[in-house]
Parts: structure tokens; sequence; C-alpha cells
């Protein structure tokens, strides 16, 4: 029988008796320690492995713990990362500064092995349930992710994260500039409707306002359906860009002059268009064409 595998536990502190001393009891517990020594050495660290919690030292030397926080969070693979301050810090301003900084919980110096075990245990469990959770949306090709009041995204399907980069942000896993705007007119209770996005590949999302549960603010990314249809006709079919927006329409029963309200075209040249396609398709009426395109868009559906 295989071994299990055992949890993975980065401590990052200046302070060598803290470092002996977490270390010694935590590897007792059965998890493995990886130790820095300051926030620059633990995010060299994380480059060649992903801990599955992190304890944080809030005050150390250079960078303190509140940026080496901030900088861990801003790696999207380290995203869902727990991290646990550790401070002699009591006062309120420092927590809030902590768990702002996307820290999950916080103890204070001196540390009881007994209760430090006992919150990486808690913290470990609910990380993997929102991860199983996560990764069943993902599954079922759910782009879910959810956001802070700024657009920063605090965590998402491993497929939203994909259309998140293409999209081009200027920050790590966070909306684009004209998402940040829509994302305030939505919280403001403006009734925005669902916004278009362009990714770098030139293909159009849509975003949709879920709702909000305390801090998260739940959105959806999902393809445009036209934008999606009409790409796939033009790979597919030897036809024009305009040829392929009319015979989408068509497949969806649209008529001739349905057709030309929603292209702003004339019917005159809508019958252009569809005499055009029949003769590439080689078929001999709207029927046919129909057919055609819908054999095609199944799987869009």
């Amino acid at each position: 029988m295989p071994e299990a595998q055992r949890d993975l536990v980065l401590v990052v502190d200046d302070s060598p008796d803290t470092l002996s001393f977490l270390t010694e009891a935590i590897e007792r517990s059965g998890a493995t320690v990886l130790v820095a020594v300051g926030g620059d050495l633990a995010l060299d660290l994380v480059e060649e492995i992903t801990p599955d919690i992190i304890l944080l030292d809030a005050v150390m030397p250079g960078m303190d713990g509140f940026e080496t926080c901030r900088r861990l969070k801003a790696k999207g693979r380290l995203a869902h990362v727990p991290v646990i301050f550790m401070t002699g810090l009591s006062e309120t301003e420092h927590i809030v500064k902590g768990l702002e900084a996307g820290g999950i919980d916080y103890v204070t110096k001196p540390i009881a092995p007994d209760e430090i075990l006992a919150r990486i245990r808690v913290h470990l469990a609910n990380a993997r349930s929102a991860q199983s959770a996560r990764t069943a949306l993902d599954t079922a090709g759910r782009t879910l992710f959810a956001v802070d009041a700024a657009g920063s995204v605090l965590w998402c399907t491993p497929q939203a994260a994909q259309v998140l980069a293409a999209l081009g942000s200027s920050e790590p896993l966070a909306l684009p500039p004209s998402g940040r705007d829509w994302l305030q007119k939505c919280l403001a209770g403006t009734g925005a409707p669902p916004l278009a996005l362009t990714d770098a590949g030139g293909r159009a999302h849509s975003l949709s306002f879920i709702g909000r549960t305390g801090p998260e603010i739940l959105l959806r990314l999902s393809g445009d359906p036209a934008a999606a249809g009409l790409e796939r006709l033009r790979e597919r079919l030897p036809i024009t860009g305009r040829e392929a927006e009319v015979l989408l329409w068509l497949s969806r029963g649209k008529s001739s002059r349905d057709i030309g309200e929603i292209l702003g075209l004339s019917p005159r040249t809508v019958t252009k268009h569809l005499e055009g396609i029949y003769a590439k398709l080689g078929v001999e009426n709207r029927t046919a064409a129909s057919a055609v395109a819908a054999r095609h868009l199944r799987d869009l559906d």
C-alpha cells in the first residue's frame, strides 16, 4: 500500500528559536516542514514547490509578513493556500491588516503547540473541501470565480483562471479595468447587464454577476454563443464573415427580414448573401443551408 502523502507546511520566520520549535511540533504531527528566514526567501522557495499551508511571521526585517503575503497571494497557484499569521501584535489594526493582505487566521506569540496544530488541521480541511468543490465545478465546465470589491480574485476554478489570464489583465488573476468599472455598477445596484469581453485570441466572453456573500462577489465567465458560432462557421465553411452572420441567424429560425434588421442590411442584400451561401454550400434552399449550419453548431448549444 502506498504511503499517504504528508502535508507540506511552510514556516516563514526570522527567529531561529521559533523555526526550531515549530519544526519539531509540526513534524511530530506527521507533516513535512519547509522553512524560510525571510519573505524574499519564501517567495523564491514557492517557485519550486507549493505548500499546503503557510505560517507567516508578521514582523520581519526587510520585507514584512504583510507584504510577503500579498506577493504570495498574487501568484495564481497560491491563491487558495491558507496563510496563518504569527505575531506578537494583538492590536486590532494589525489583525485587520493581516486579513486584508490575504491571511485567513492569526495566532499570537508565544505560540501554544496544540493551538497551532489545531488551526493547521482546520484550515487544511477547509481548503481541501473548497478546492474539491471548485474542481467539481471546473469538471462540469463552470468558469466561476469570486472577487473582492476591488476586483481582485479570491478564488476561481481552473477554467476561469485560464480565461482571466487570456483576458490580459495587468495583474495576476484580477478583472481587467473594464471589468472593475462594471463591477462597481453591479455593486451599486444599477442592474448592469453582462459585460462583453474579448481575450487576446479574439474570442468573446460574457461576464455575469451572480451574487455576493460577505466579502466574496461571485461572478461567471461564459463564452459568447453568437461569437463562438460565427467563429465555428467561418472556420469550417467556405463562406465570408458576413455570410457567416447571415447563416448563423438563418440557423436560428430568423426570416430574411429579421436578419436584415438584426444586421442592418437591406432585404436585397440579405437575399444576395443567401444566394452566395447556397452556391458555396452546394444546397438549394434556406432549409438545407440551415441544416448544414446546425450540424456544425450542434456541440455549441
